[in-house]
């Protein structure tokens, strides 16, 4: 697998810090169409979408959004991001993403997590209690449904399945990842497992999660996954410019918009100032923002780190406007990824010379 660049999005509705307007749902939600199809042509290779269930949100289904987006790309990868399995049903989930898969022609992927955000649970009629047990559980039973048909399978949170006949079949093995966000329990079971990791770095110095990935390649190492299996990918914020004064002024007065929106619910309402935004944009920083050449270098660096598979930015979080947040895309795909990429190919190459 060549390394993978790509975009994530939740799907905010953000009051306009000028405005002091949300968008509207369904404004939202073919902007975000709009900015996959964008991304698709720009040669970006994967656009996901994360699920929430709360009113400033617009994404609470990401697979009919994502099969919105597959019928305006061609090539794209379309992901969740993340599905929170933990309060859903495993089957309807694999039905949803097989779907999709078939449509897309092959381009579809999970990614699960257990959940940083908790409104779904009760909406569900989940416990909260058993918030470690349901993921568990419910992960081994998706991971069931993608292997066998007719499925057998019993668990303790969820009714058994005898001989039970899951349709549609993807013509792949639907590729599922699993999102983590620095718990070394949920690292060990993905490298156990051999599943991908998909790794949320959100602020801080990126280089304290070095241990992490290193801690799940162990893992996946002593359960006996070949080293080409264990796939990492680094997913934050970011926001691409022509000059790195643009990339913040555009973006900042959005981020901090959406930081103090998304994070007052949680009780960790803290304004996120403009030197507090820059200094994550600093080469020790964890969010992908400034110009071009700021970018390609922050990503060239974090992979002499952590040696990951995908980068994935969460772009223009808070509402960034369509036009600029469209920009933003095109700069990722036409200019910074291509360079990424014919680097780390010629990183990768030089050190199969050295080993061979």
């Amino acid at each position: 697998m060549a390394f993978e660049l790509g975009i994530y999005h939740f799907g905010e509705l953000t009051p306009d810090p000028t405005t002091h307007q949300p968008p509207a749902p369904g404004t939202r939600l073919r902007e975000l169409v709009e900015q996959a199809r964008t991304a698709d042509e720009a040669g970006l290779d994967i656009f996901a979408v994360g699920e929430h269930h709360r009113t400033d949100f617009a994404v609470s289904s990401p697979a009919v959004l994502l099969a919105a987006m597959a019928e305006n790309t061609r090539t794209i990868k379309l992901s969740s991001a993340v599905t929170v399995l933990s309060s859903d049903d495993p089957v309807r989930v694999f039905q949803q993403f097989a779907t999709l898969d078939l449509l897309s022609g092959g381009r579809a992927e999970i990614i699960a997590g257990r959940g940083s955000y908790i409104e779904s649970f009760p909406v569900f009629g989940y416990d909260l209690n058993e918030y470690s047990e349901l993921f568990a559980e419910k992960l081994d039973l998706l991971l069931k449904l993608r292997e066998e048909n007719p499925v057998t399978w019993r668990g303790s949170l969820r009714p058994p399945l005898m001989n039970a006949d899951i349709t549609p079949r993807p013509d792949r093995e639907l590729p599922v990842w699993v999102a983590v966000g620095g718990t070394p329990a949920s690292v060990v079971r993905a490298g156990r497992l051999g599943l991908p990791l998909s790794l949320a770095i959100i602020g801080g110095s990126y280089r304290q999660f070095a241990p992490f990935v290193d801690l799940y390649r162990k893992a996946g190492a002593e359960a006996g996954h070949a080293p080409e299996k264990l796939k990492v990918s680094v997913n934050s914020p970011g926001f691409v410019a022509a000059t790195h004064q643009e990339a913040v002024e555009v973006s900042h007065p959005y981020f901090q918009a959406g930081w103090m929106a998304n994070h007052h619910q949680r009780g960790q309402g803290v304004p996120m100032s403009k030197m507090a935004y820059e200094a994550q944009a600093t080469p020790a920083g964890a969010f992908f923002l400034g110009s071009v050449q700021e970018v390609t270098d922050k990503i060239m660096a974090q992979y002499e780190v952590f040696g990951h598979d995908r980068m994935m930015i969460q772009l223009g979080f808070g509402n960034v406007p369509q036009r600029e947040a469209l920009k933003s895309i095109e700069l990722l795909g036409a200019e910074v990824a291509p360079v990424v990429r014919k680097e780390i190919a010629s990183l990768e190459a030089s050190a199969a010379r050295v080993t061979a």
